[in-house]
C-alpha cells in the first residue's frame, strides 16, 4: 500500500478555498499512487493558533469574539453537504482520505476537534471528535466523545485515526490497538518537536505502521481582515511547522518532510512487516492480560439534549 501524508498550509479560515485544495491534493497524491492520505488536524479550515499567539484568555476581548465567530463561521457542518466534494474526490481517485476538520456543533455555537475518515466507496464512515482539548485549545473546542473511536476497513487492511495529544493517550492508543489497525494515522496542528517522538513510540508499541501530517502556518497565511493579525505577528511569523512523518512497526522512519516546506510525503508500506514485528509484542493480543487489566470504551454519541415527540 502506498500512502501520502499532506504537510501544507490551509487557506486559513476559508472553508470552501480549503476544502478546494484537499480535493487537489488528493488528485495529486492519487497520480502519485497513493491508496491513503492523512490530512493535518482541524486543516479545513486551519488550527487555532491565536490560542496560543494572542491574548486568548483576556475575557470579553471585542477582537477575540470576532475571531471566534470568524472561526465559527469557517467551520465544517457535514450534514450541510460541507465535506461532499471531498467524498466525491475519493470515489474519483479510489483514496482513502483522513481530513482534520473543525466541526461545528448542533448549537452552532461551539466546535469541536474532528477527523473525519472518508471511504472511497462508502463515503465518511467515521468522525472522531477529540476527547480532550490540549491547553489553549480549551477555549477554542468542546470536549469530543467516544463515538469515533473505530477503526475501518480498506483494500483489506485495518486502519485506525487519533488527534494530536489523543496520541499521547494510553488508553485511547489501548482502545486503537484492540481493534487490529495495521495503518495508523496521527493529526497534528505542526509540532514535529513533539509528533516525531511520539509517532515513532506508537509505532514501535502498537507494532502498525504510523502516518503522522502536520500544517505549515507562517504570517503570510494570515487574512488580512482577521481580527487579532496584529497581535500574532507582534509574536512571531511562524506559528506551524510541519512535521510530517511516516514511521514503520520497527520505528524506521520511511520519509520525513523538512520544516515550513508545504509538500506531500509518500511511502509504500510493506503489511508483512506488521505480522513480524507482532511475533514478540502484541500490546492488546498475547502480550495482554484483560482479566488483569481491563479498558471499557463508551462509543455512544454524546449530545447536549434528548428530544422524545409523538
Amino acid at each position: 500500500m502506498r500512502v501520502a501524508s499532506v504537510q501544507h498550509a490551509p487557506v486559513f479560515l476559508d472553508r470552501e478555498a480549503t476544502i478546494g485544495k484537499v480535493v487537489d491534493l488528493i488528485d495529486e497524491a492519487a497520480a502519485q499512487g497513493a491508496e491513503l492520505i492523512a490530512f493535518p488536524e482541524t486543516f479545513v479550515a486551519g488550527y487555532p493558533s491565536w490560542a496560543d499567539f494572542s491574548d486568548a484568555s483576556t475575557f470579553d476581548d471585542p477582537d477575540q469574539k470576532r475571531t471566534f465567530a470568524m472561526y465559527l463561521d469557517s467551520a465544517v457542518d457535514i450534514a450541510a453537504g460541507h465535506l461532499d466534494p471531498v467524498v466525491s474526490a475519493c470515489a474519483e481517485t479510489g483514496v482513502f482520505a483522513y481530513v482534520g476538520i473543525a466541526e461545528r456543533s448542533l448549537s452552532g455555537g461551539s466546535i469541536y476537534c474532528t477527523l473525519a475518515a472518508i471511504h472511497p466507496q462508502v463515503g465518511i464512515v467515521g468522525t472522531h471528535r477529540k476527547l480532550k482539548p490540549t491547553y489553549g485549545e480549551r477555549m477554542m473546542w468542546a470536549d469530543g466523545d467516544g463515538a469515533g473511536l473505530r477503526a475501518h476497513d480498506f483494500a483489506g487492511t485495518r486502519v485506525s485515526g487519533l488527534n494530536c495529544w489523543e496520541n499521547w493517550m494510553p488508553l485511547a492508543r489501548a482502545a486503537m490497538y484492540a481493534q487490529g489497525p495495521q495503518v495508523h494515522v496521527a493529526t497534528w496542528p505542526g509540532s514535529p518537536a513533539i509528533s516525531h517522538d511520539i509517532s515513532r513510540f506508537v509505532a514501535m508499541e502498537g507494532r502498525m505502521f504510523v502516518i503522522s501530517s502536520g500544517a505549515v502556518l507562517r504570517e503570510e497565511h494570515l487574512p488580512d481582515d482577521l481580527p487579532v493579525r496584529s497581535q500574532m505577528v507582534g509574536t512571531q511569523n511562524r506559528y506551524a511547522s510541519g512535521g510530517a512523518i511516516i514511521v514503520a512497526p520497527d520505528g524506521t522512519v520511511l520519509a520525513q518532510a523538512d520544516k515550513h516546506e508545504e509538500t506531500i510525503i509518500y511511502a509504500d508500506l510493506d503489511l508483512d512487516l506488521v505480522r513480524q514485528e507482532r511475533q514478540n509484542f502484541d500490546p492488546t493480543g498475547h502480550y495482554s492480560r484483560p482479566d488483569v487489566l481491563e479498558l471499557r470504551v463508551d462509543r455512544r454519541r454524546r449530545n447536549p439534549a434528548a428530544f422524545t415527540d409523538d
